[in-house]
């Protein structure tokens, strides 16, 4: 269950993220019907890639967390963006359904991508009093 949701929001965030930096006319349309700027397009693209990224590399588990939010953030925002400019059921859903693909995928990662694994413990710090 891991690999495949990953690799769909792999794709999902790594396809919409270089159509948001090439300003694909489609994306830009959308972003002026729900009301961005056309400078958003480039900082979403490039959080996007970098988020694919980051859930497709091996190590990393704390951007890995940051990433998995951050995909989070953006797809509960779309969904709300399209519900506000009234773009119907289906626009709202989409948005929605991927994001239950990247939460399962954060839900089924193996223990070694997941922060307070072994390969990823800190030291516990003693505190004094």
């Amino acid at each position: 269950m891991y690999a495949i949701t990953t690799a769909l929001a792999v794709l999902a965030f790594a396809g919409s993220g270089l159509a948001n930096l090439l300003h694909a006319t489609h994306v830009a349309e959308d972003m002026s019907h729900l009301g961005y700027p056309t400078y958003f397009m480039t900082i979403l693209g490039t959080w996007k890639l970098l988020g694919a990224l980051a859930i497709s590399a091996p190590g990393l588990a704390r951007a890995k967390e940051w990433a998995y939010a951050g995909m989070l953030f953006d797809l509960t925002g779309a969904a709300a963006s399209r519900a506000a400019m009234a773009d119907g059921p289906v626009l709202v859903l989409v948005p929605l359904l991927i994001a239950v693909v990247v939460a399962v995928s954060w839900a089924t990662r193996p223990a070694r991508r997941r922060l307070g694994s072994p390969l990823f413990e800190q030291p516990s710090r003693v505190e004094v009093a």
